[in-house]
């Protein structure tokens, strides 16, 4: 399918999770980089994981907008009041969306099956909604790589079958895709969901195993390491996950009319993945060299009486490998940043952020 070309100055663009991680990062290239326009933030703030960290990244942005020639407005709520979104749509008439906003976590989603129900499903439904009355230039939303569930054949494509969910988290995510399948074909908006590998780096989410590792090791106790260290995960630096969404934004799927007379679906779906899986153990020992280094544990610290090798996890998956080919084709944007570069960066950015 062709792609038009979006150009992002001069316009409003929301941003739904940020201050979140992939969000806050997002929002922070966009003042950085656009001539004018505004960016709208839009979260609820919740206690999910240290509300502080969505404060800190919400005044990193507060910072960045100071000297932007982009206008920065935070708006909070959450995307499941509908009269919220509505209200935000008529009022700023955003061009672009872009919707990160979603309970995250597999494991959580196992014993907290509401927030997810409410966030991503009934969430997600109140921006389509938005969309289909207030017409926007391109939807792009995240989805994720555990929509790939069970499935055995690696690296996973977006031409693979995804009818597997292990968790309810995925099967959420899977049902963003189907919806916004749907209203592209109903009321020709265009949209693009991203499938998201194992996304990590500074001020990231503290339920993320690098970080909850992390916070561990400093307090002395033992980090459980799961599939007894058989797991392999494509880690994806947030810089690179960022990239990848700013070239999807400038570049949306082309409208154009069928055979019966009715609309294409201005539709697709891409994985963004660091395109070459780590082995866990890998992980854990670059990360444990780079807390080492960055002053954030002792030389001596001993890793292996703090280490616990254990069974897998209800909702896991031993793999995940992304095919990021079609992005590749289509943006020419492929991951760079390798896992020695991205959790020295984490590391050092720890030591500044909690022991400095």
């Amino acid at each position: 399918m062709g792609k038009q070309h979006v150009d992002l100055n001069n316009k409003t663009t929301l941003v739904t999770g940020s201050p979140g991680f992939i969000g806050a990062n997002l929002v922070l290239r966009l003042l950085q980089e656009l001539s004018g326009g505004t960016v709208i933030s839009f979260d609820n703030m919740n206690d999910y994981y240290d509300p502080a960290l969505k404060e800190y990244r919400l005044r990193l942005i507060e910072q960045a907008a100071e000297t932007s020639p982009v206008k920065h407005v935070f708006v909070k709520g959450s995307i499941a009041d509908k009269a919220l979104v509505d209200r935000v749509f008529a009022e700023y008439k955003p061009a672009i969306v872009v919707n990160l906003a979603a309970q995250a976590g597999v494991r959580y989603s196992i014993d907290h099956p509401d927030v997810y129900i409410e966030s991503n499903l009934i969430g997600f439904y109140n921006i389509l909604e938005a969309c289909r009355h207030n017409p926007v230039e391109h939807l792009v939303y995240a989805s994720s790589s555990s929509v790939y569930g069970g499935n055995k054949k690696v690296p996973f494509s977006t031409d693979d079958k995804v009818d597997n969910p292990v968790s309810l988290y995925a099967a959420t995510k899977k049902s963003n895709e189907l919806l916004a399948h749907s209203y592209s074909k109903l009321y020709n908006i265009p949209s693009t969901g991203l499938r998201f590998f194992t996304v990590y780096g500074p001020a990231g989410r503290p339920d993320m195993f690098y970080f909850s590792a992390t916070q561990k090791l400093v307090a002395g106790k033992t980090i459980q390491i799961f599939n007894y260290g058989n797991c392999k995960r494509d880690f994806t630096y947030v810089d690179d996950i960022v990239e990848g969404v700013i070239r999807v934004m400038q570049g949306t799927p082309e409208k154009a009319t069928g055979e019966d007379g009715l609309p294409l679906p201005p539709y697709a779906v891409y994985n963004i993945g660091g395109g070459t899986p780590e082995n866990l153990l890998d992980y854990i020992s670059t990360l444990q060299e780079e807390l080492v280094r960055a002053g954030v544990l002792p030389a001596d610290y001993d890793f292996a009486a703090h280490r616990e090798l254990v069974g897998m996890q209800p909702g896991d998956v031993p793999v995940t490998y992304a095919d990021s080919a079609a992005l590749e084709a289509d943006y020419g944007f492929r991951p760079a940043i390798g896992i020695r570069e991205g959790l020295r960066r984490f590391a050092e950015w720890y030591k500044e952020y909690y022991q400095a």
